[in-house]
């Protein structure tokens, strides 16, 4: 199996969703399920609703999963398995105080070396363990030897025990932490290949030590992809930049496709610019992305929009921007000359269909316009209609063509009112009334 594990406590960003995009396509290759396990375990920094987001997200861009599982459902397997671990003095209870732990941080600090746990509490007789009230963590014994692993990205990493370390696998109230619940799951679910985020790295040769004391011994392929940069900055993309934010792209008119399409394009080599998910997995292979950090240009991502827009068949664009008409659809295209997204299609459409009153400096000319083409027969094509109203006004020139041009579209310029015309006619009393 493969398995995107987002955790419940903020937006989805586009390097959480790139992991899953490139997660969803190998499983494919593969011929592995994938599975979405909502790592939930740290209930602090959980936020209500915010698991129903991912999914949602998740099949906004069609990525298909087996099963959702969250880890809080696997509590007693977590607690089971340290239990385990602690009779086999692999891990131990320790009763170290946050100050204690506060002061031992703060000597490492102070002598200018990474902060380590001292194993104060390894050594503990089972009798003190017994005899002791205090709340305790549980924590596993650091490795004897290096932690050695290949990234098929990054190539070989070796830990030594030191940078290991003794670390704490139940909290205080026996719930589990990041690395260990993480670790257990995996072994669970008979995970082959982890694609995450390079932030994780010094994650796995933890993930690894727990795994191995377990005797669990099936190499699990690890790619941690490199990060995102903010093309125009240069730095690591933020929750600051309203770009990183998934929910955000969408809001403003990005086409999954397109952002999918994006995602896998940046820092990659792929043999066509514009592709879907669904040809990638024809030709995507995961040691061609870049190892270096990938740059998010919005620009890019605009272009990209544009091209998979004008792919839209018509009624489906149609249907996007809130109507079920082919015409509504042509509208839609031939307003990509200015603009790149779907909310920047509807700021142009609506204009036309929004209410009019007059138009400034040709107040006379629209009232009279107006009233022309309210009493007008219909006509197919925009000549004919022109020639009507050129005869029953006798308007002509910019006396004509300003205030009909703003009647029709609510706008001063914008494409030929030629084009425009054929597909709006059906809508033509709506839009003079």
């Amino acid at each position: 199996m493969l398995r995107f594990a987002p955790s419940p406590t903020g937006d989805m960003h586009i390097g959480n969703l790139r992991v899953a995009i490139f997660n969803y396509i190998v499983s494919k290759q593969l011929k592995e399920d994938l599975i979405i396990r909502i790592e939930d375990t740290d209930k602090e920094r959980n936020i209500d609703g915010k698991d129903k987001e991912i999914l949602e997200i998740l099949n906004l861009f069609s990525i298909e999963y087996k099963s959702v599982v969250h880890q809080s459902d696997a509590l007693k397997y977590h607690q089971k398995i340290a239990l385990q671990l602690m009779t086999q003095k692999k891990a131990f209870a320790c009763f170290c105080s946050d100050d204690k732990l506060d002061e031992l941080r703060q000597k490492a600090e102070i002598e200018k070396r990474p902060f380590r746990y001292d194993d104060f509490c390894e050594n503990l007789s089972d009798e003190t363990v017994l005899n002791t009230n205090a709340p305790f963590t549980v924590r596993i014994k650091r490795p004897e030897q290096n932690i050695k692993f290949t990234d098929l990205l990054k190539g070989d990493f070796d830990y030594a025990p030191f940078d290991v370390d003794s670390f704490i696998i139940l909290r205080q109230d026996k719930t589990p932490t990041y690395n260990y619940a993480c670790a257990i799951d995996d072994m669970l679910m008979d995970i082959s290949v982890v694609i995450r985020g390079e932030d994780h790295v010094s994650n796995t040769p933890k993930q690894i030590h727990i795994r191995n004391s377990l005797g669990y011994d099936k190499e699990i392929k690890y790619v941690h992809l490199p990060i995102i940069l903010n093309a125009q900055t240069g730095k690591k993309m933020s929750k600051r930049d309203d770009a990183s934010s998934v929910k955000w792209l969408i809001e403003q008119g990005f086409l999954p496709s397109a952002i999918a399409n994006y995602l896998v394009l940046m820092g990659n080599k792929t043999p066509t610019e514009i592709f879907t998910l669904e040809e990638a997995i024809e030709w995507f292979k995961i040691e061609n992305v870049s190892k270096s950090a990938a740059k998010f240009d919005i620009d890019k991502l605009r272009f990209i929009n544009r091209k998979h827009i004008e792919m839209l068949d018509e009624m489906r664009l149609s249907k996007i921007l809130g109507f079920a008409d082919i015409d509504i659809g042509k509208l839609g295209k031939i307003f990509l000359e200015e603009a790149s997204t779907i909310k920047e299609i509807k700021e142009k459409i609506s204009p036309i269909f929004a209410p009019k009153n007059s138009c400034e400096g040709f107040e006379e000319e629209f009232l009279k316009l107006k009233e022309c083409l309210q009493k007008a027969p219909f006509f197919q094509d925009y000549e004919e209609l022109k020639k009507y109203v050129m005869e029953q006004t006798g308007l002509k020139g910019k006396n004509l063509f300003k205030p009909l041009r703003y009647i029709l579209t609510g706008v001063d310029n914008g494409p030929n009112i030629s084009d425009i015309y054929p597909l709006i006619k059906n809508y033509l009393g709506e839009i003079i009334k």
